[in-house]
């Protein structure tokens, strides 16, 4: 794909999940290095720190987009190895929407032989919830899907949950697919564990600062082709989930509680927090 492709691309979520997104938005800026090609590509999905940190990281010196892609690739693996640690042989799992992290841990526990089964929803309206399914039919993994308002039922037995995440602010708060902090809730209610499974550079070093994660607001259509105008169609594409849900967080720095996470990256990664 060109520049203007993978642009379409991102927009249209065509390219889904936050890290594909960022290595997408890497290698469209490859092609066309200059800060009209940045602007463009932060304004394509608002609730992206992930895609906004990887372009701030690579701007300034192109010799920074392997070093980028390496570092997805390496945390891809370890975040994979600290979330198959905590899943326990025989159990139930539940996900919500996709999300190629969770996806990949899944596949990790599978590949040490732990015995487990999958429970996720549709998610609707764009029923990125199938796509976890058609990826765990390919692993071998036993997998049952819910329709979005039956997740209580398929939530109140099981043993854990992981989500991924689309953004973290310095408030520890997770920004995930709609639906998320219903999930947590529900979680919380029957006293499941719930782990985010993502990579650090989703957290939004400009909420240390005061500034509020935009919650992306997609096409009416998306929800109902063709309604009545008369009709008011809310879609939004994330909602926040308060960091008291979260049991851990699991990243490429290892697992830690939303509040000792933030500490971590700013150890880590002290450019992200540069003005």
């Amino acid at each position: 794909m060109n520049f203007e492709q993978t642009c379409k691309a991102i927009k249209e979520v065509k390219i889904q999940g936050a890290e594909n997104v960022a290595i997408a938005a890497i290698k469209a800026y490859h092609m066309n290095p200059t800060n009209s090609a940045i602007r463009k590509l932060v304004s394509l999905r608002p609730t992206e720190p992930c895609l906004r940190n990887a372009l701030n990281f690579v701007k300034n010196d192109t010799k920074n987009i392997s070093k980028a892609l390496v570092h997805f690739e390496k945390s891809k693996e370890l975040i994979a190895e600290y979330g198959s640690r905590l899943i326990k042989d025989n159990s139930i799992l539940f996900t919500h929407c996709h999300s190629g992290t969770v996806i990949n841990t899944f596949k990790k526990a599978k590949q040490e032989k732990k015995k487990f089964v999958v429970r996720n929803t549709e998610t609707r309206p764009l029923f990125q919830g199938r796509i976890t399914s058609l990826d765990l039919l390919k692993l071998k993994i036993p997998n049952t899907q819910f329709i979005d308002s039956a997740m209580r039922q398929a939530i109140k037995k099981c043993d854990a949950v992981f989500l991924g995440a689309d953004a973290i602010d310095s408030s520890g708060k997770i920004y995930n697919k709609i639906g998320s902090e219903l999930v947590c809730e529900t979680a919380e209610r029957f006293g499941v564990p719930v782990y985010i499974c993502t990579n650090s550079w989703k957290f939004d070093p400009e909420s240390i600062y005061g500034a509020e994660e935009k919650i992306e607001l997609r096409s009416r259509e998306e929800v109902w082709p063709k309604a009545p105008k008369q009709i008011t169609i809310m879609n939004p594409a994330f909602e926040k989930i308060n960091p008291d849900l979260i049991t851990a967080i699991i990243s490429e720095l290892g697992v830690y509680k939303p509040e000792s996470f933030i500490y971590e990256v700013q150890r880590a990664y002290p450019w992200m927090f540069k003005k």
